[in-house]
């Protein structure tokens, strides 16, 4: 209110002297707010003036002086000075800046399926030059400098080594009746065959006389089908086994 009183107080004093050529007015947005802080330039006499927080503004002037009023973000407006505006309370309308987009020409039109679409665009800066920088690296020679260990680096040593148990999965005669009795378990030998525990190893070791097995020690692997063959060839040999009576040691495993 003291602002409004303030003003019209000194259009009062402008109107009565006439040598004190004076404009006043208000800068506002296209939708009638007030615009504070707006840049009032006289081409002229290079003085200014700035816009209030009401926008309000006083500034000299003559007529046909050429008045700028500007502002960031919005377009520049000029007005020529005529005898009538010293009359009255200026009305200037800011017009705001419209932001161009930079137009982008489209060559390749994208499909929705990545691994197609990404091989029409190119890499970004940071990926060609990590590439690059990859690929000189790989082409250059190493040298005994980048070779060597780093202090505190853990060095293997050299040496001809050692080898502790097995080193391949093949089997032997012993590790097939192993098998055989953990998978079939005594009671096939000694309820369905009627053997004596002392019986087992050598009738087992009596079967393999005529058994085909190279392949299952070779693989180191028993399958059902060749389960069932023992099982069956056992069956078939049990009379000829009690008729022979063969005295055979049981199998000792070899020492290696």
């Amino acid at each position: 209110m003291n602002t409004k009183l303030l003003f019209l107080f000194i259009f009062s004093l402008f109107k009565i002297n006439a040598q004190s050529q004076y404009l006043i007015g208000t800068t506002n947005n296209e939708n009638g707010d007030r615009i504070q802080n707006v840049t009032v330039l006289n081409i002229r006499t290079n003085q200014s003036a700035t816009s209030d927080n009401l926008g309000n503004f006083v500034i000299s002037a003559k007529i046909k002086d050429e008045l700028r009023f500007v502002k960031n973000g919005y377009e520049r407006t000029v007005i020529l000075v005529q005898e009538n505006h010293f009359k009255i309370s200026l009305n200037i309308s800011l017009i705001k800046n419209a932001q161009e987009i930079q137009e982008v020409e489209i060559v390749y039109q994208p499909t929705g399926n990545l691994s197609k679409d990404i091989q029409h665009y190119g890499d970004t800066k940071k990926t060609t030059k990590l590439k690059s920088e990859t690929a000189k690296y790989i082409r250059s020679q190493s040298t005994e400098e980048v070779l060597a260990p780093k202090r505190g680096e853990f060095v293997q040593p050299l040496g001809k080594g050692f080898v502790v148990g097995k080193i391949d999965s093949h089997w032997d005669d012993v590790d097939f009746m192993q098998f055989l009795l953990e998978n079939l378990g005594t009671e096939f030998f000694t309820q369905d065959l009627q053997l004596k525990p002392s019986e087992i190893q050598p009738f087992i070791y009596y079967i393999f006389r005529n058994f085909e097995r190279q392949d299952i020690l070779f693989k180191g692997f028993c399958n059902q089908y060749d389960l069932s063959r023992f099982i069956s060839e056992a069956n078939n040999k049990l009379v000829a086994y009690h008729q022979n009576l063969p005295n055979n040691p049981p199998i000792k495993r070899k020492r290696k």
